[in-house]
């Protein structure tokens, strides 16, 4: 969910290519069986039933469109004419089956319509998915909807309390790193790395225990704590055979840590294997591979 960031200045994000708003270290967005957001792995987009990355809808400019079913109402941006809700991904469908039709069309629509500008247009998704808020707050869905925008559009302290409004609704989806990262861009890394620390954190597996390492290494280099970010991402040591998007931001995490501390060899070594692992192209491993060219001084 562009460059143009908010909050951060010009700061190299140690989780991969640089993304609007986000603290260095972030967590990819991803989700888990009942996020609206787009998450990795594994869920879609808010409101995406299908993966990939449909180009975002534009509304006609004609008015009264068969197409264009709901009203504005109140509140919210006019909806695209192509966006359906039957789009909407079933399980997040299923979240609002006790709405009147209209309502839980309503809602629908405008998820869909801030999954496809999430990586755009995120003040746009934003809207779109607050205005889905605003005919129902009491859906862990809709929250995270609106938690997951806030994030792209580095609102740390929206997106915080979306998040955990989703959980205290009962979401099913994966949020602890995503809450790790925002408690970072509010300013509180030491909380970032406390969470990591924790029961819950101790029960992640896999991609989930990958994203919030990638989180708690970036909160270590918040507190200028370069030894000890390095030392969390080898514990257990990064595996250049994997692949994916969550494996290629570790390794790139891995490589920034490596480069800051003053070993340049090493680090174009593991950007090497981040590009490899990269088959989506979310870091810019192969950029900073020809940057670190064998001779140039960083």
């Amino acid at each position: 969910m562009a460059d143009d960031r908010k909050g951060d200045g010009d700061r190299r994000p140690v989780r991969g290519r640089p993304e609007r708003g986000r603290p260095e270290g972030s967590a990819r967005v991803r989700s888990g069986p009942a996020q609206p957001g787009r998450a990795q792995p594994g869920r879609p987009q808010p409101g995406r039933a299908q993966p990939g990355r449909p180009q975002p809808g534009r509304a006609q400019s004609r008015r009264a469109s068969d197409a264009e079913s709901a009203p504005r109402e109140n509140s919210g941006p006019a909806i695209p004419a192509t966006v359906e809700a039957k789009q909407l991904a079933p399980e997040i469908r299923a979240e609002l089956f006790t709405l009147d039709k209209s309502t839980a069309d309503t809602i629908a629509r405008h998820l869909v319509a801030a999954g496809e500008l999430l990586d755009s247009d995120p003040e746009a998704a934003l809207a779109h998915a607050q205005a889905a808020r605003t005919r129902s707050g009491r859906i862990a869905a809709i929250r995270e909807a609106v938690g997951i925008a806030a994030y792209y559009c580095g609102d740390w302290a929206q997106a915080l309390a979306e998040f955990r409004a989703a959980r205290r609704m009962g979401s099913k989806s994966q949020l602890l790193p995503l809450i790790a990262d925002c408690e970072r861009g509010v300013g509180r890394p030491e909380k970032a790395i406390e969470l990591a620390r924790g029961p819950e954190a101790a029960e992640l597996t896999g991609d989930d225990a990958d994203e919030l390492r990638i989180v708690a290494a970036g909160a270590r280099v918040d507190l200028g704590q370069l030894e000890q970010a390095l030392a969390l991402l080898s514990s257990p040591p990064p595996d250049p055979s994997r692949t994916g998007s969550t494996a290629a931001r570790l390794l790139y995490a891995y490589a920034e840590i490596l480069l800051a501390l003053g070993r340049s060899d090493d680090a174009r070594q593991w950007f090497v294997h981040a590009a490899t692992a990269d088959l989506e192209g979310d870091t810019d491993a192969e950029d900073r591979i020809e940057e670190l060219a064998p001779g140039d001084k960083v």
